[in-house]
This record gives structure tokens, sequence and C-alpha cells, in this order.
């Protein structure tokens, strides 16, 4: 069972609205972006009252990094007080990183396939390309490590894994979830609920 753990996923980027593969690319927050954090934030105060009870933390990247730090500013802290933790980075696409599905295609036709019939299970090409099997492995110890409630800020990739390993959803729906970004995740003992 889990503690309480609020998770974000980062606001929007650049790359989200042109439908990029960020995975490990550092990309940053657009306007639209950090309007999404802020809205996060303010939820976050209304549900957080107590926030020194909390463990803040979040993926090292630029956009998640940016998110934390525009929730906590508009939950009225220390927008810096937050620790960061490795494990939380997005899925690495490898080759495939900073292109959309179209350009795949049109540069490799087929090349897609794998993954559109086997999304969990696929891994792009590539050094350190991982599948979302391998990035489930990846953060594990993390989930084994909490033990007080917690906000975290990650990524789409990683929130899927949260529904696979937490919620038991099968590997096609875990992959194919929508993720926004400008809700909130709750998770508490083995309940996750979108707010």
């Amino acid at each position: 069972m889990y503690p309480l753990v609020y998770i974000a996923r980062h606001g929007q980027t650049e790359w989200n609205a042109e439908h990029r593969l960020q995975g490990q690319a550092d990309t940053d927050l657009n306007d639209f972006g950090r309007e999404q954090a802020r809205l996060n934030g303010r939820r976050l105060a209304e549900l957080v009252r107590n926030p020194a009870d909390f463990d803040f933390v979040a993926s090292p990247m630029r956009r998640t990094r940016e998110t934390m730090e525009l929730m906590r500013e508009a939950m009225g802290l220390d927008p810096t007080a937050y620790r960061t933790d490795a494990r939380l980075v997005e899925i690495s696409f490898g080759d495939w990183q900073g292109f959309t599905f179209a350009e795949l295609e049109e540069r490799a036709p087929g090349s897609t396939d794998g993954r559109r019939h086997a999304k969990w299970d696929f891994q792009p090409p590539g050094e350190g390309a991982e599948s979302y099997e391998m990035l489930l492995e990846r953060i594990k110890p993390w989930f084994a490590e909490l033990r007080q409630p917690t906000v975290c800020v990650t990524h789409g990739g990683v929130i899927r894994c949260f529904f696979r390993f937490v919620a038991g959803l099968s590997k096609q729906q875990a992959a194919g979830l929508d993720v926004p970004q400008d809700r909130l995740l709750r998770l508490e003992g083995r309940s996750l609920q979108w707010l």
C-alpha cells in the first residue's frame, strides 16, 4: 500500500504541441504549459494542507523542474525547495527522439508498425532506447521507497507505468492511456484517480 501521492505530468512543450517524440530530449515548457503548471499548483494549494509533511520530487529534466517550480510558486512555497530523482526521467525513444511518426514513416516506411501493434513492449532503434516494460523496471524501486505523502512531477510514459504497476491495467490499456497535462493524479493505497 502506498502513501498519498499527487502526481503531475509536466506542462506542454512545443514538441508536445507538434506531436514530436520527446523522450529524454531536454525540452522547455511553452507558455500554455506554464499556465497548466500554475493551474495544477493552485489545485495542490487546496489539497495539501500541510506542505511540510510532503516530499516534493521531480524528474531532473528541464520541463519537469520548471513545472515543479511553477507549481510550488503557485502554492506559496519556495520554488526551489524540492529534490530530483533520475528514475523518474521519461522513456528514451533512442533514434526516434525529435521526430513525429509521420516523419519517421516518410524516412523509413513501415518502421513504426511494430510499435503500433505492440506499443508496451516495443523498443525503438538506437542506443539507450527503452520499451515501456523497461521503463517500468527502472521506476519500480522508486515505488518501493515511498514512505511519506509526496508530490511528484514526471512524464507521460512514467504515468502509464504507474497505471500498469499500481492499478494493474493491461499492457494495451496502459500504453493507450491519455495522460493530461492539466490535471493531477491522486495515488493512495492501490487506487489511482484523476482530479
